[in-house]
């Protein structure tokens, strides 16, 4: 089977990387592939496979997969068929003439799925396939609380920094959960959360916003916590950090048994089955 991907993202956001790690999935089962992006993109510089500029000639496949909004509308003017659409974020779908132009929409969570339903894609166009990430190693858990870093004004950094809770803003999420002791995910939309999905990878407890996706991974008291958008809420949380590293185990084996990279490559791969 040869797939085409396209993607015009010119930063290596959470989407991106998911894209990265499913083509080096499908390479490694053998599957041929090319992706239509930006050359100079980050997503374009990374893979070891053919990449072709969004204006040339776009590639012929038995399956074309649109991992970005941009992407989805060029592809379904162009009547590229079958196509795959991914749907990452669980804010309301603003236009949805366009949403009659692919076969099939992977949703990130039921969280968005529900956004499609609404925007009226009928339930046989849905697929929801979870981000996917590595297995890490066992944090030891002796180092700080951290957070995503992040300057989007979506996601809750000016939240945890009114709390004023000690809390390590980390750029480097894979290097710094080898010694976290629990992550603060604090956000004001959320189409799923793969950090925290990675944080529970290495055994380190989450608390979370309740909102999106989130409550479909973080289970709150048994995977982590979940907490209302307040300062207070967030205090009232951070306050039990010692007593969570049960749910970090929990999470954990959640994590390996469901949201390993292979676990998604594997789901994806089924819808390009179905419909090729």
């Amino acid at each position: 089977m040869k797939i085409v991907h396209l993607d015009s993202g010119r930063e290596m956001r959470g989407g991106q990387w998911q894209v990265l790690h499913l083509i080096e999935a499908l390479a490694a089962a053998g599957h041929e592939q090319e992706l239509v992006a930006p050359l100079d993109a980050p997503l374009a510089q990374r893979v070891k496979i053919p990449v072709r500029a969004p204006l040339g000639w776009w590639p012929r496949g038995d399956v074309y997969h649109a991992h970005d909004a941009k992407m989805h509308t060029w592809a379904g003017l162009l009547g590229r068929r079958p196509l795959v659409v991914a749907r990452r974020v669980a804010f309301p779908v603003k236009n949805r003439w366009k949403y009659r132009l692919a076969d099939c929409y992977i949703a990130v969570s039921e969280a968005v799925a529900g956004e499609l339903r609404k925007a009226g894609v009928e339930d046989g166009r849905i697929r929801v396939v979870y981000d996917g990430v590595q297995e890490l190693a066992l944090s030891t858990r002796t180092g700080p609380v951290i957070a995503p870093a992040s300057e989007d004004p979506m996601k809750g950094s000016a939240l945890i920094r009114e709390s004023g809770v000690a809390c390590q803003f980390s750029a480097d999420l894979v290097t710094d959960l080898a010694t976290a002791s629990a992550m603060l995910y604090i956000t004001h939309q959320e189409g799923l959360g793969s950090a925290a999905l990675l944080a529970m990878s290495a055994g380190v407890p989450v608390i979370a916003s309740r909102v999106g996706g989130l409550p479909e991974i973080v289970r709150d008291g048994e995977t982590g916590v979940l907490v209302e958008n307040t300062a207070e809420a967030i205090r009232a949380a951070m306050a039990r950090v010692g007593e969570m590293g049960p749910m970090g185990q929990r999470g954990r084996a959640m994590v390996r048994e469901r949201f390993l990279l292979r676990h998604m490559a594997a789901a994806t791969l089924r819808v390009y089955e179905e419909l090729a």
